[in-house]
């Protein structure tokens, strides 16, 4: 084999490796139309583009508004280069008229008019560019088209995104908007009377409450139930954070008291019982999550309550007669930590009585954890004030007044977290044993 039969096979070697690696690039021309009715214009744009455009343009000639608009809407053209003083138009209504017809092409203005306010009106009524004929370089003519090509793109890609934003917005409105018809379905819309089967003002005890979630579903639940005939439970908890993975975690909450239900009348056993089962559930979760709780047994059979705590702020009893309010963690203030966080935490069962007239208040912190413009916090001194100055108002009016309390402070009718109050009314005097 000769000298030359190698050097020729190894430089076909080379070239087949070097197609392999690096393949040709295809560029997809551009069809720009050109709308300008003089000739020597005309001929010179398109010379420009000839030397300068890299073969990217395939230019398309016409010398009317007319024939513009009839070009358009053959198709196939990705930019337009228009001149504003034609035959049969003039002035920006040139560019009007062409934009209205093809607002997704991006349109350059050439123009031999050096007025910086059409040019300025021009780009604001939608127009990529305006240059002055004359004064542009075949570069900076070129450059210009593939910005405006490369602008039109990337305003056409966030205009497909915001629609599927919107889209995927709607969807998640909507499906916040289940998640809240749901919850409130969670939520008791009829209180038990003890014995059953009496009104609410022939009951023993008497409930009421008020639920305001800070987002369009909340992550504070409560239940009131009966258990026998003259006991009941009031359950109430608050989850960390709030949303909808919140609102997830209240309805497992709401399954797992209702599945605890056979438990309800101790009250030590039900928090512990909820805790081991719930921390089997979130334990598989990525995130860490916690509740915190309070469950209260009102036994009218007896004139007693007993109850357990799981890190909840201590509810407040209110004895109207001597409008003294204390929170039942001045009674006993044994607790256990917010569910959730230990398998094998335990909860103290603490007892006490209840009397005619008492009322018994359970809150969640979102009530009292409000700043007001001067970042001083409403805080639980200024509640059990407001408790005590409300004392002689029925439990429905009492819940009110808290709120608007709290709102006047805050200087704000919105509150950042849930808010959660539930009232027990003692309405027949009973004697404990």
């Amino acid at each position: 084999m000769s000298v030359g039969t190698i050097v020729r096979l190894g430089a076909e070697a080379v070239e087949e490796r070097k197609s392999a690696t690096e393949p040709e690039l295809h560029v997809q021309r551009v069809k720009a139309l050109l709308v300008e009715d003089n000739p020597g214009d005309a001929r010179l744009i398109q010379i420009m583009l000839e030397e300068a455009g890299d073969n990217l343009f395939e230019v398309e000639h016409v010398e009317t508004l007319e024939e513009g608009l009839r070009r358009l809407a053959q198709g196939g053209i990705g930019i337009v280069l228009l001149d504003l003083s034609l035959p049969d138009s003039h002035g920006l209504e040139t560019f009007a008229r062409i934009h209205s017809r093809a607002p997704r092409l991006p349109i350059i203005v050439l123009s031999g008019l050096n007025d910086t306010t059409v040019a300025v009106q021009a780009v604001h009524e939608g127009a990529q560019d305006y240059l002055i004929k004359g004064q542009v370089a075949d570069q900076l003519l070129v450059r210009a088209m593939r910005y405006a090509l490369e602008r039109k793109r990337m305003s056409e890609q966030l205009a497909a995104y915001a629609d599927e934003l919107r889209s995927k917005n709607a969807q998640l409105e909507a499906d916040f908007n289940m998640a809240r018809e749901i919850q409130e379905i969670f939520l008791p819309h009829q209180y038990p009377t003890l014995p059953p089967r009496v009104s609410s003002e022939e009951s023993a005890l008497r409930f009421s409450h008020r639920y305001l979630p800070a987002a369009a579903v909340g992550g504070d639940f409560f239940d009131v139930f009966g258990i026998t005939d003259m006991t009941a439970g009031i359950f109430i908890c608050d989850v960390m954070g709030h949303g909808m993975r919140a609102a997830l975690v209240t309805a497992i909450m709401r399954g797992l008291v209702e599945e605890l239900m056979p438990v309800a009348a101790d009250a030590g056993k039900f928090l512990t019982e909820i805790n081991r089962s719930l921390h089997a559930i979130l334990k598989r979760t990525n995130e860490p999550f916690l509740a915190t709780a309070f469950y209260l047994v009102a036994d009218a059979g007896c004139g007693e309550i007993c109850f357990a705590n799981a890190g909840h702020p201590s509810p407040f009893r209110v004895q109207r007669k001597s409008k003294a309010v204390e929170a039942l963690k001045s009674l006993d203030p044994r607790h256990g930590p917010a569910l959730g966080l230990f398998e094998r935490a335990t909860y103290p069962a603490c007892r006490a009585t209840m009397q005619q007239d008492d009322v018994f208040l359970l809150f969640t912190d979102g009530i009292y954890e409000v700043d007001n413009p001067a970042h001083q916090e409403y805080g639980l001194e200024r509640l059990q004030s407001a408790i005590r100055r409300f004392t002689h108002l029925p439990s429905e009016q009492l819940l009110d007044a808290l709120l608007k309390d709290v709102q006047r402070f805050s200087r704000t009718s919105e509150f950042e977290d849930d808010v959660c109050l539930v009232a027990m009314d003692v309405q027949k005097a009973l004697v404990s044993h």
